[in-house]
C-alpha cells in the first residue's frame, strides 16, 4: 500500500510551487535584487534538482531524468552569477510537473520497508522516506525565497 502521507505531501508541495510560477514571466524569472544572486528561476531550478537528486537519484541510483547541465546550474554547488544559458521558466515549470507525475508514481511502487530502508553515507544517511520528504522539505523552504523575490519584483 503506497505511503498515502508522502503521496500529499508532495501533491501538497508542488501544486503551491506551480501556483506560485504562474504568470511569471521571463523577466520577472530573472530578476534578484542588488546583492542576491538567486532568481524566480533558479529557486524554481533548484526545488527541482534538489528533489531529483533526494527522492529520485540517492533512492534509486538510477541517472537523472533532468537536462545534464541542469546540476551545474540549479544544484547547492551552483553560482548563479555565473552561469550564461538559463533554460526558460517554461521549461522549469514542464520539468516541475514531469516530475511531480514520475515522484507519485515512483512512491506508489515503495512498500514500508523499502521507505525505510537507509540510504547515502553518514553523516547525510537517510530512509528513503527521510531523503523524499527532505527533498519536499527543500522546495517548500524555496516557496518562499519566490514569494520574497514576487513581492521585491512589485515594488522595484
Amino acid at each position: 500500500m503506497p505511503d498515502e502521507t508522502l503521496l500529499e505531501m508532495l501533491k501538497e508541495v508542488r501544486w503551491k510551487t506551480l501556483k506560485l510560477l504562474e504568470g511569471v514571466d521571463e523577466t520577472q524569472a530573472h530578476f534578484a535584487p542588488p546583492g542576491l544572486n538567486n532568481t524566480i528561476l533558479w529557486n524554481a531550478g533548484h526545488a527541482l534538482v534538489v528533489v531529483e537528486h533526494l527522492a529520485m537519484v540517492q533512492t534509486t541510483s538510477a541517472a537523472s531524468q533532468l537536462p545534464p547541465a541542469w546540476f551545474d546550474k540549479f544544484s547547492w554547488k551552483s553560482n548563479p552569477a555565473n552561469v550564461t544559458e538559463w533554460p526558460t521558466i517554461s521549461e522549469v515549470v514542464e520539468q516541475l510537473k514531469n516530475q511531480r507525475d514520475r515522484l507519485a508514481a515512483f512512491i506508489r511502487t515503495l512498500s514500508q520497508e523499502q521507505l525505510d530502508r537507509v540510504v547515502g553515507e553518514p553523516p547525510r544517511s537517510r530512509t528513503v522516506r527521510g531523503m523524499i520528504v527532505h527533498g519536499l522539505h527543500d522546495e517548500a523552504d524555496h516557496q518562499g525565497e519566490i514569494q520574497l523575490l514576487k513581492k521585491l519584483w512589485k515594488v522595484r
